[in-house]
Formats: C-alpha cells, sequence, structure tokens
C-alpha cells in the first residue's frame, strides 16, 4: 500500500499546485487512500519531496527528483518522447513499450544516465526492461519517465 500511496503522491503532486499537507491529504483521501497528517509528512521526508516557491509567488511541493531531472540531457528526452508508447511497472520492473525497432536505441541512451537506482535493463525489439531495486524505486521511476514522456 506504501508504494500504491507514495506513486499517487508523485502523480498527485506533479499535475496539480498542492501547497499543504492539508491539501494532499484530502486529495489522497478523495482518491479512496486511508491517511492521516502524520503519513502524509513521513511520506514527504521519505520521498524528498520539497516546498518551493513558484514565479508567482506561490508555495508548492515538488521532488528534488524533478531538480535531477532538469539536468537530463536533451538527447534522452528528445529519443524518450518521441519513441515510447508505454511505461508502467509490476513488483520492482519497469516496462517501457516503442515503437516497432527503436526500444534497443531508448534503451541505450537510459544506460548512459547511470542512475544508481537501476539495477540494469534488457531491451527486445520493441520494449525494454529496467529492473529496479525494489517496488517503490519502480513506481517511482515510472513516474518520472512518464514526466518525461509527456
Amino acid at each position: 500500500m506504501k508504494s500504491k500511496r507514495h506513486s499517487k503522491i508523485l502523480e498527485v503532486i506533479t499535475s496539480n499546485v498542492v501547497s499543504t499537507q492539508e491539501e494532499l491529504m484530502q486529495t489522497l483521501i478523495d482518491q479512496g487512500f486511508d491517511v492521516t497528517q502524520a503519513t502524509i509528512s513521513r511520506d514527504i521526508r521519505e520521498m524528498g519531496i520539497v516546498k518551493v516557491q513558484t514565479a508567482t509567488g506561490e508555495y508548492r511541493y515538488t521532488t528534488t527528483a524533478k531538480e535531477r531531472d532538469a539536468k537530463i540531457p536533451v538527447r534522452f528526452t528528445t529519443i524518450f518522447s518521441e519513441v515510447v508508447t508505454e511505461v508502467d511497472c509490476a513488483k520492482n520492473l519497469v516496462v517501457v513499450k516503442c515503437h516497432t525497432g527503436m526500444a534497443n536505441a531508448v534503451c541505450a541512451a537510459l544506460d548512459t544516465m547511470e542512475w544508481d537506482e537501476i539495477v540494469g535493463t534488457i531491451s527486445g525489439d520493441d520494449t525494454f526492461l529496467i529492473i529496479m531495486r525494489d517496488d517503490h524505486g519502480a513506481q517511482t521511476m515510472t513516474a518520472r519517465l512518464k514526466l518525461i514522456g509527456k
């Protein structure tokens, strides 16, 4: 349940402006999660979520991973967004589906990123697999890759 909640938190804060723990808690409750303010506070700390000031002066939650993703080479972002059709996860595995014949190129570009949380990758013709250390890592990577693909 924790990994599902963390994945939902990432989804919520990346697609909405969330400025308080109460807003985040209510959104999760509305989506069927049984959470308390203490749970939200602990999740925020564990996930490395921080509150930043936007250009308009408002405050919102964001992930430290988002700051790191801003440094992703344009080459990877371009290849990924043009070729990838779907990203999903199962347990500690992230499955990335691509246009026919392109999985190896995207997988090779991902390998050059040298992300420590990735144990390894394996590529086929139109799909590649990312092996993560644990379920939470797979859910987090799935959310990150979906953001890149937008």
